[in-house]
């Protein structure tokens, strides 16, 4: 499964993150960044209580996270 996270500024000047492919999965932050890293946090949590609770089935998945120098 991959998860794609659409990000723009609003006219306030927030941020607004969202995982299209779970509905009401969406953050704000300050910076993009912020607002992204909330909306996956988000959706992984999604995920998690979906697995617990029966509601999908156990996939596959890859999780790589860049380490910075």
């Amino acid at each position: 499964m991959k998860f794609n996270i659409e990000c723009e500024r609003e006219d306030d000047g927030r941020w607004l993150a969202e995982i299209l492919e779970l509905p009401g999965a969406l953050a704000y932050g300050t910076i993009a960044e912020e607002a992204m890293g909330k909306a996956e946090a988000l959706a992984l949590r999604a995920l998690a209580e979906q697995l617990e609770h029966g509601e999908v089935r156990p996939l596959d998945i890859s999780i790589s996270i860049p380490i910075a120098a």
